[in-house]
């Protein structure tokens, strides 16, 4: 029988998951480089990696919108859990095969039931709590998802990379993924004993909802700004192993360049612990803005130079990058009511971002070069920042008419 918790509690239980899927997410940043190396790719093919992994989110968001609104965030953890240890699973024919077609496949399933696990836990975690504190308590738990993120690529470069000069071959992704699979059976267990406090939208299913979530203007623009800043983010972290291993850059092996990605993801740790404080006092919004100038900022130093300066501006972006998921999440979804859930879709679904920008940035790469391509998420990051002032200056007109 399901025990019932407290809020307090079920916030806990709720980041727990922020931090498996950021775990897995950042491993994307060791495996790219791995796969590229073990199968003789270019940068475009080796970024097939995200592309099949965030355009999971598109094909997969939809429906996972309807499995949480009919079976409820509980059971939806369940199902996406469950659904990601097979994906981890699966890695073990894949590397006994040495295909890398059955790779892609194995991540797509992965990230299926990740989609899954994030249409449930954001909007969960957004709504658990005072309406006003909403995008501060989701840079809370996004500062767990960071964590995992930080922590990925090491647990990766310790069981992957560091075996790529001893031609273990593909099989040494098997354990790791294993025990990431082990890991996410035991967390989807512990969810079936217990009961998640219900939340007020949840409570009001008689209610009847006028509109469509294409009416509402913030929701469609925040759902364009995490498209881009997943794409940004991602596409950032995917070559950040290549790069540090130019020698103009720094002339780094690919064991050093994997734990010199922890930095970029721990950065964004530290943010939003950080972020989670400074929103309590000023304007999400205004937060947002200032963060995206920097990375433009920093982005474009690490364009236009070379060694130490050229590795940390990069690294730093992390930093920077740390408030924007959850704080567009909470901007994009306020005020939503029974929408929330279909709200949530739309925005897990522009996670897809994350499957667009890197084959961007890869083609630019070949073309070019890795540095150059750096220029591909500036983009991002301007419409980021058009975005939060809009809602600074939207969120102003509502309270001087109020």
């Amino acid at each position: 029988m399901a025990k019932q918790i407290n809020q307090k509690m079920a916030f806990y239980a709720m980041t727990s998951l922020f931090f498996i899927w950021g775990f897995i997410t950042a491993l994307n940043d060791i495996l790219i480089p791995f796969l590229k190396a073990e199968f003789s790719l270019s940068y475009t093919q080796a970024m097939l990696v995200q592309f099949c992994f965030f355009g999971a989110y598109f094909l997969v968001s939809p429906l996972a919108g309807r499995v949480v609104a009919k079976f409820g965030y509980r059971n939806g953890v369940f199902i996406g859990l469950s659904t990601l240890a097979l994906g981890c699973l699966l890695f073990i024919p894949a590397a006994s095969v040495k295909e890398y077609a059955l790779f892609l496949g194995a991540l797509f399933v992965l990230a299926g039931g990740i989609t899954v696990l994030q249409v449930s836990a954001n909007p969960y975690v957004n709504c658990l709590g005072e309406p006003q504190h909403a995008a501060s308590r989701l840079n809370l738990a996004q500062a767990i998802n960071s964590l995992g993120h930080t922590a990925g690529p090491l647990f990766g470069t310790f069981f992957i990379l560091s075996a790529t000069s001893s031609s273990a071959g593909a099989e040494q992704v098997q354990l790791p993924y294993l025990l990431i699979a082990l890991a996410a059976i035991t967390v989807a267990c512990s969810f079936k004993f217990i009961e998640l406090p219900k939340l007020d939208f949840e409570q009001q299913k008689d209610v009847e909802v006028n509109g469509s979530i294409w009416q509402q203007k913030h929701l469609v623009m925040g759902a364009l700004g995490i498209f881009l800043y997943v794409g940004a983010e991602v596409s950032i972290g995917g070559f950040l192993v290549n790069y540090f291993e130019r020698p103009e850059i720094g002339g780094l092996t690919a064991k050093q360049a994997g734990n010199m990605v922890a930095y970029y993801w721990g950065g964004a740790m530290i943010g939003r612990f950080i972020g989670s404080i400074l929103m309590r006092k000023y304007a999400p919004s205004l937060v947002l803005a200032l963060n995206a100038v920097m990375a433009v900022v920093l982005l474009m130093v690490t364009v236009f130079s070379t060694g130490k300066i050229a590795m940390w501006s990069v690294l730093a972006v992390g930093f920077f990058n740390s408030i924007m998921f959850p704080t567009i999440f909470s901007l994009a979804i306020r005020g939503l009511g029974q929408l929330t859930a279909k709200g949530s879709g739309l925005l897990c679904q522009a996670i897809v971002g994350g499957a667009v920008f890197p084959l961007l940035q890869a083609v630019v790469a070949d073309k070019f070069s890795v540095q150059v391509s750096f220029l591909v998420p500036v983009f991002a990051y301007v419409y980021i920042l058009f975005f939060a002032m809009s809602q600074y200056k939207g969120r102003a007109q509502e309270v001087s008419a109020a």
